[in-house]
């Protein structure tokens, strides 16, 4: 089969490229510069460069690709400040490449008569509805407003999901299925819940608290197994939403002293909801007390997916990196 990955070179499209030769797959993947062409080759797949918000540029790179599959993992997160109250602006660049990124690559998918359409969204936690159950399923609706800090990246997340889970029907004029995958919160190497991540260095220094009760629940899955679901999505499952993540959703007080403790800190200090307020703004406080977790039932089940780590517990144990 031939695969497109826009994004080949990012977190999940590095990890996706192996599995997807040694499966046999001929791959392409999209990569901003040169050099990522010569990484991408080192692995067996071969390298485009394109501008992901030019789309002519997509269109002309999956046209050369031909592919019968695209897996759209174009994210911007190098370089996130770690602000809760700047987290629209950190997330400015994903949020162009959710929506514009988006639209051209699913025009440039039609245009190729691509056959599946495979989208990163996120469903680790804050998306969602924050009343009733704590763990959630694919039904559950988004919340109405997540709090002023998020808005922009929320309203990026709808229309992501919208646009690709709506492809393929009658309005849409083509037969392309469209799968979205919402991914937990990653950890593993290289990603911020790691030794040397930004979430690992504040529990480490003892500058990450738990605010209020910390009962916010966070759903978690190891990078590796992100990689492998993915994989899965390109040939099973019916079109529609799927969650991504490990079979332990877990509060914010269970999951975050554990964490410390694997990177060598501290057990983290308690702060008041209303102390934390000014620092981390409504939606940091909603982070740590009131965010919901999401199940894997779903993709496990329709996917045909295990996670290698089915836990958080033994992820940060032996994988965080």
């Amino acid at each position: 089969m031939r695969i497109f990955i826009a994004g080949g070179t990012g977190a999940v499209g590095i990890r996706m490229v192996p599995l997807l030769v040694a499966a046999g797959h001929e791959v392409y993947g999209s990569t901003r510069h040169e050099a990522g062409c010569e990484t991408l080759a080192g692995m067996g797949a071969t390298g485009i460069v394109m501008d992901p918000l030019n789309a002519r540029s997509v269109a002309d790179a999956v046209a050369k690709a031909s592919p019968e599959v695209v897996v759209h993992q174009l994210t911007a997160l190098g370089g996130i400040s770690g602000n809760l109250k700047k987290f629209d602006h950190d997330f400015a660049m994903t949020n162009r490449l959710r929506t514009e990124g988006t639209d051209h690559l699913l025009a440039a998918a039609r245009a190729a008569g691509v056959r599946r359409f495979v989208a990163q969204s996120f469903g680790g936690g804050w998306p969602l509805e924050r009343t009733g159950d704590w763990v959630k399923d694919e039904t559950a609706p988004l919340i109405a407003d997540p709090g002023k800090e998020a808005r922009e990246t929320l309203a990026a997340i709808r229309h992501l999901e919208s646009v690709v889970v709506s492809t393929g029907s009658a309005s849409d004029g083509s037969d392309l299925e469209g799968v979205v995958l919402r991914y937990g919160n990653f950890y593993g190497p290289g990603n911020a819940a790691s030794r040397d991540g930004a979430i690992g260095e504040l529990l480490r220094k003892g500058r990450m608290p738990v605010v209020g009760g910390g009962t916010g629940v966070w759903s978690f899955v190891h990078i590796d197994d992100v990689a492998s679901a993915t994989v899965a999505a390109i040939d099973r499952g019916a079109p529609g939403i799927y969650n991504i993540v490990d079979d332990e959703p877990a509060p914010v007080n269970q999951w975050m002293p554990y964490l410390a403790e694997q990177v060598g800190g501290r057990n983290p200090m308690r702060l008041p909801a209303w102390l934390a307020r000014p620092l981390i703004g409504e939606f940091g406080v909603a982070l740590m007390t009131s965010v919901r977790g999401s199940s894997n039932a779903k993709a496990k089940r329709e996917l045909g997916w295990t996670p290698s780590y089915p836990t958080w517990r033994e992820g940060f144990r032996t994988g965080i990196g």
